[in-house]
């Protein structure tokens, strides 16, 4: 009798569901997928948790999320649970893009690449980033802030999350590389958003009563009026995604205000992203890497002082136990090069293991990327850093091509995927998988980060961008213990205690979602915090955008939402 009447209520909810949906129709073009399959697909991201979605919207475009805007503005009284969650490609580790009630995905229709020129490229939030690189590529152009999952994230999500990736060290993070925005705001029109001049920005506060003119008067006096105290929490590293970027919207000196830089690493809680303005910088058609293994921690902060100056395009790191992984799997590789292709870089490696089996496993693995106009000018820059840092007395090898350098990132790309495979009733869990501090501190800061990892007998792997002192940490757990969400937090908070020991941040590019939001108030005070909710309540009153991120996010939520299956 319990089973039928749980029957009944999935039956009527069902209905409910498909019922207030019905009056969105008439209004929005693309579609609607209320179906069992589309909701248990968008339950999930590449996050930890599991939160099933209510329906499934595919906007055609714009129009489509305005109608979509003003539906739930007009419906929110009757049901206050309704809201609205921005996925492109779902690769988001945060948690940021699922959420119980519409989630809006974007590349069905809205992908496309609308204009590419030397300097810019206007594109919708939905295309992929590979295909996106692929069309700037052809003049030889690109967006250099692309993340490790390049072939499967969207150009939308690398907004939200305001993504850095193994580029960033020479030129930033997407931050950096906005023109402007189109955004859907909260009154369910579309505005363009820019950097404005502080003439432009007298001119836009005076223009009415309008919401867009409501939003700049109130976001100014809040920056300004609080502007000491933004400007001494921002973190004292070079890259930062947690909370709102307050601290980038104004520069008081140059009299600009940019609500992009607000926008970006937002996570779509301040409004939807309909299209995107990149600015776009040219490639180089060569590159080659310099490898150093390091013995110990004890000179990494000595060794990147050194290696800076030379100004690489990259400076990676990952671990010994990804080194291990790498080798004792090895045979993985198979399956996606062929025997052939497998046989070639087994051959490759053999180096790497005479090594490990003379002088033992190296605590780091470090690869310095240059690129150029030729190959004869890269090796020349790789050359001069193996001079300058020679005297560590480090085993270096400066890669002989570029499939021999490939396989070097190979292990960095895939250690989290091996990890993962190989180790039985455990699934990977980010949830400390991006903490940053200045690179001086690493050789203190990175053992007492492990030992902490340790104390709670986790096995995991550690990746980085060394030159930005920014690490990826994923341990390997079973959800499914009833110890595991006690351990999340626990864990979490002691690795971020230490963070902020060393004026560090608890993200540098991953964002902060379910799992980081309610460390906010650790990371930053309770003033900061409360700027960080004035400025949600200012674009978005009725809370329809994503919330419980970035502001209203507890522990509470982090113990439910985790997947409890693998």
């Amino acid at each position: 009798m319990e089973k039928t009447n749980e029957n009944i209520t999935n039956i009527e909810n069902l209905k409910d569901t498909q019922n207030i949906f019905d009056s969105l129709k008439s209004n929005f073009k693309g579609d609607i997928d209320t179906t069992d399959a589309s909701l248990k697909t968008y339950s999930n991201d590449a996050s930890l948790f599991e939160i099933r979605p209510r329906v499934i919207v595919f906007p055609k475009d714009s129009t489509d999320i305005k109608a979509l805007v003003k539906w739930v503005n007009e419906n929110k009284e009757k049901d206050p649970t309704l809201s609205i969650t921005a996925r492109s490609a779902g690769t988001d580790m945060s948690g940021a893009a699922i959420g119980s009630s519409i989630i809006v995905d974007f590349t069905r229709y809205m992908n496309v690449i609308v204009q590419v020129e030397s300097e810019f490229a206007i594109v919708q939030p939905g295309c992929y980033y590979r295909d996106f690189d692929a069309a700037t590529q052809k003049i030889n152009r690109f967006m250099p802030a692309y993340t490790a999952s390049r072939e499967i994230n969207a150009v939308g999500g690398m907004v939200g999350n305001n993504s850095g990736g193994e580029k960033a060290i020479k030129y930033g993070k997407t931050e950096n590389f906005i023109n402007s925005l189109k955004v859907i705001l909260s009154d369910g029109e579309e505005y363009e958003i820019k950097s404005l001049t502080k003439a432009e920005l007298e001119q836009k506060i005076a223009g009415g009563a309008g919401f867009e003119t409501e939003l700049y008067k109130k976001l100014y006096a809040l920056i300004t009026e609080n502007y000491d105290e933004i400007m001494k929490a921002k973190p004292a590293v070079s890259k930062n995604s947690a909370g709102y970027y307050l601290w980038n919207v104004y520069n008081r000196e140059a009299g600009t205000f940019d609500l992009c830089q607000l926008i970006v690493g937002s996570q779509g809680t301040l409004g939807i992203v309909s299209e995107i303005n990149f600015r776009i910088v040219p490639t180089q058609p060569c590159s080659n890497i310099l490898v150093v293994f390091l013995p110990s921690l004890n000179d990494v902060s000595k060794l990147v002082t050194e290696i800076v100056p030379f100004k690489p395009d990259s400076l990676e790191t990952y671990d010994d136990k990804s080194m291990i992984l790498a080798v004792r799997f090895f045979f993985d590789f198979f399956k996606q090069l062929g025997f052939w292709g497998a046989i070639k870089l087994g051959l490759q490696f053999i180096p790497e293991t005479w090594m490990i089996m003379i002088g033992g496993v190296p605590k780091l693995i470090l690869m310095i990327e240059f690129t150029g106009e030729n190959e004869a000018d890269v090796k020349r820059k790789l050359m001069e850093v193996e001079q300058q840092i020679k005297h560590f007395g480090f085993h270096m090898h400066i890669a002989h091509s570029s499939a021999e350098a490939n396989k070097y990132w190979k292990i960095r790309h895939e250690s989290f995927n091996l990890l993962r495979k190989h180790v039985k009733n455990k699934r990977t869990a980010p949830f400390i998988d991006d903490i940053i501090v200045k690179p001086e501190y690493l050789p203190e800061f990175l053992p007492k980060v492990k030992a902490l990892l340790d104390e709670y007998k986790l096995d995991y792997t550690v990746q980085g961008h060394l030159g930005n002192g920014n690490f990826h940490i994923i341990p390997l757990m079973d959800l499914n213990s009833p110890f595991s969400a006690d351990i999340i937090l626990e864990l979490s908070a002691k690795v971020y205690t230490l963070v902020n020991e060393y004026h560090g941040s608890i993200t540098a590019e991953h964002n902060d979602g379910i799992i980081r939001t309610p460390y906010l108030l650790q990371q930053y005070g309770q003033n900061i915090v409360n700027l960080f909710q004035k400025t949600k309540e200012t674009f978005d009153p009725q809370n329809i955008f994503n919330p419980g991120k970035k502001v209203g996010g507890t522990f509470q939520n982090i113990k439910d939402a985790i997947k409890k299956k693998n």
